[in-house]
């Protein structure tokens, strides 16, 4: 038994310590940032708990920015562990609002060693376009500095019924579906209880296309500035805030065709499709063309 102990302490240890080297490393790439002079925001990339490099374009937007309030809403976050703000809160200590539908997942974070040392507000609940500013409210942000929308499915829909006007974020980031292409501005229709893995079994019909997020953040006032070089999330900037280092730039030049294989099979297993079959095994599944909102198949 003291065998076992001993080998469990040494592994939390030694997660510790891993955890304690990424914050260190992340700490001299963010500082590194100051001496660079790429063209390209993505040349700014690097990734700590982010799931792609989003935790070094972070680092560079938050330095070009001028943003009044160091606080940020993260949904859709699961347990955490593998998210676009944790490193925003753990290394510039930055203030926090996060939601997921999971109350395991929460309970995850709050169970976390770190947990205590930061403003971290959690909540447990499913988001709809129903209840999400009454979410949001909870937060007591105003004139935020940061909001990523990432549930995996109607989110086109949530953000079109966010009132903005008082979280006022100087930064959105939104996870766009590469699948649905550059071209045609379009979205899953609405449901309240979607879940991504059982509206197709291909794990690939969600979401809405980059074009339909960007007509709509240019409605709110955002413009589009990058895209990650994953092909996954998007980031708008308030357009008060646009500088001659962060500009406004078009979906064709913002665009990226992802190569992850996410797709699953009809018995749930990964058959890692390329682009091109990804595309096809959603063929015929019904969208709503966002600038006139026709049923259409896509």
């Amino acid at each position: 038994m003291k065998g076992l102990l001993k080998k469990a302490k040494s592994k939390i240890t030694s997660f510790f310590n891993d955890e304690a080297e990424l914050l260190a490393t992340g700490r001299l790439l963010s500082n590194q940032q100051y001496n660079l002079e790429f063209k390209n925001i993505k040349d700014y990339e690097f990734k700590i708990f982010s799931q792609f490099g989003d935790d070094g374009i972070i680092q560079y937007l938050i330095k070009n920015l001028d943003i009044k309030n160091k606080t940020f809403i993260e949904f859709g976050i699961e347990d955490y562990m593998e998210s676009n703000t944790r490193f925003l809160m753990m290394n510039d200590n930055w203030s926090g609002f996060i939601i997921d539908g999971s109350k395991d997942s929460i309970n995850s974070i709050k169970n976390r060693k770190w947990y205590w040392k930061y403003d971290l507000c959690c909540l447990d609940e499913f988001i709809t376009k129903e209840n999400i500013n009454e979410l949001l409210h909870k937060s007591g942000f105003r004139d935020m500095g940061l909001l990523h929308i990432d549930i995996d499915g109607v989110d086109y829909h949530v953000f079109e019924a966010l009132d903005l006007s008082v979280l006022n974020p100087s930064i959105i980031i939104l996870e766009y579906n590469s699948v649905f292409g550059s071209e045609r501005a379009i979205t899953v229709p609405y449901d309240k209880s979607f879940i991504r893995n059982n509206k197709h079994f291909s794990n690939l019909y969600f979401g809405a296309s980059l074009k339909a997020l960007t007509l709509l953040a240019n409605k709110k006032g955002y413009s589009l500035i990058e895209s990650n070089s994953a092909g996954n999330n998007a980031f708008f900037v308030r357009n008060d805030l646009l500088t001659s280092k962060i500009v406004a730039k078009e979906v064709c030049d913002v665009y990226v065709q992802s190569k992850f294989r996410e797709s699953r099979n009809i018995n749930g297993k990964l058959n890692f499709y390329n682009f091109e079959d990804r595309v096809k095994a959603i063929k015929g599944q019904k969208v709503i063309n966002t600038i006139n909102s026709c049923l259409e198949d896509f």
